[in-house]
């Protein structure tokens, strides 16, 4: 058997964490059985769905490196075949059809309420057969589900699950309007798509009990379940808006890459040891459905924060120029080659004192900016009439530097020296000079970044005043 998971998301809004760990884990669990990993639009809902959720979705799942491994499958296209197997199981005698108008429907679950009763179908037309009245009349489908014994699940996750048939009413399968309820669609479609394994999240699992009942109504061979509990605020409630970044493109726009996203998903509510760090390739090797806790997990943004910082740290500067020069032009700064190469430069040393790609942008903007950068009021405090004369005979002194790392780190030791000074006196009002900040790369790799000519430049202007 070839295993064969599927993403199914409904695109009625963004794709949010709880979906990209969802489909994560779709993804890691077939290639680690060697299968296939598959994405359907279960778009029959059109007043809700939009193209830009459907291309939200897509955007995400493409950033994340999630794309499917076949083209994905739209539900709204796939109607007819839905309808055709509604109409198979009433030929069979396993569906009927149902009369009722919507205000029948309302009264008799005012009545079943005021009767102290579960607001259940009670089966009026389901052993009826319809008379000249019903004649031309619009009708739904209503799967005939057995009223004696249990639905039995063995779920991966959840373990045994069961539910008394006598607790599940014979729900629609087809409405009145030809049009197919969403428990059937998503049946008809895991069978059409050779689904072997269902992993989605645990408010699914009521509506696992239906489709079962359809998929052995049809004769068809169930999916396996695994049904993964879902994620939590940090305050313990479902998550939301409230608690900050929902939508997955949102956490690009912060600054987090994608594998460090992956990751610590995969790590929310998965546990392999005490491992912290897992690499997707890696995942992909150890991942297991029976490591997946059954409680809701809770996220966590300062430990996202943390994985992400790790990451970054080992990432290619090469790798990383492209973005922090995209966010870097988006805040208006205008720059050419020469300016990327001085970002370029300063990258490896940035990349250990931020956390994120925002951070790390907003760390290189001194390197890009024209003239002077803007001073901040510790790097102003520092520059007192001392300091700045001070800088004056500094540039003069460096002037005859090789203008390298190791070079200039020994040139400063040495001005430092001769002038009886510690060194970070004058360390810091240079770096506030060049920067115009207090926090910097190691002084020398800035030097050497900024490169003579507009190092000495922002020194003589700082000193100038």
């Amino acid at each position: 058997m070839t295993v064969r998971t599927r993403f199914a998301p409904s695109p009625t809004g963004f794709l949010h964490v709880g979906g990209a760990r969802t489909a994560y884990y779709n993804a890691l669990f077939a290639r680690r059985h060697g299968g296939r990993y598959l994405l359907r639009i279960e778009d029959t809902d059109r007043t809700r769905s939009s193209e830009e959720a459907v291309q939200q979705i897509l955007d995400s799942l493409a950033w994340l490196g999630l794309s499917p491994d076949e083209p994905p499958v739209f539900q709204s296209q796939r109607m007819a075949r839905h309808a055709e197997v509604a109409h198979q199981l009433l030929a069979r005698g396993l569906a009927y059809r149902a009369y009722e108008t919507p205000e029948e429907l309302a009264a008799m679950r005012e009545r079943a309420i005021a009767e102290k009763r579960p607001p259940r179908y009670d089966g009026y037309w389901r052993d009826r057969e319809p008379g000249p009245a019903e004649a031309g009349k619009p009708y739904a489908i209503r799967l005939k589900a057995p009223r004696e014994g249990e639905t039995v699940i063995e779920d991966l996750v959840q373990g045994t699950v069961r539910v008394a048939n006598a607790e599940l009413d014979d729900m629609i399968i087809l409405r009145s309007d030809g049009t197919p309820t969403y428990l059937h669609a998503v049946v008809v479609d895991d069978h059409d798509m050779g689904i072997t394994h269902v992993i989605r999240g645990d408010d699914h699992l009521t509506n696992t009990f239906r489709q079962c009942q359809i998929f052995d109504a049809m004769g068809w061979r169930r999916p396996h379940f695994a049904h993964i509990p879902l994620i939590h605020g940090a305050d313990g409630t479902k998550l939301s808006k409230r608690h900050g970044a929902v939508s997955v493109l949102e956490f690009r726009e912060q600054g987090i890459l994608p594998e460090a996203l992956l990751n610590y998903l995969l790590r929310l509510g998965w546990g392999h040891g005490d491992e912290e760090i897992v690499p997707r390739e890696r995942a992909e090797r150890i991942f297991d459905l029976k490591d997946v806790g059954r409680g809701p997990a809770r996220m966590d943004y300062a430990k996202l924060l943390h994985i992400n910082a790790v990451y970054l740290r080992k990432a290619d500067p090469e790798a990383l120029l492209p973005e922090v020069m995209r966010r870097l032009a988006r805040g208006g700064l205008m720059f050419g080659t020469e300016k990327a190469a001085r970002v370029r430069a300063l990258l490896p040393a940035l990349q250990e004192r931020c956390r994120t790609l925002a951070e790390l942008a907003e760390a290189a903007a001194f390197a890009v900016t024209d003239g002077t950068p803007p001073m901040d009021a510790k790097a102003a405090a520092l520059l007192t009439p001392e300091a700045r004369a001070r800088l004056a005979d500094l540039a003069e002194f460096l002037s005859g530097a090789e203008w390298n790392r190791q070079e200039l780190e020994r040139w400063l030791r040495d001005y430092a020296d001769i002038k009886g000074l510690p060194l970070k006196e004058v360390a810091q009002p240079l770096r506030a000079a060049l920067t115009g900040s207090t926090v910097s790369p190691p002084i020398d790799v800035t030097l050497a970044a900024l490169g003579k000519e507009e190092a000495l430049a922002r020194m003589l202007a700082a000193a100038e005043g």
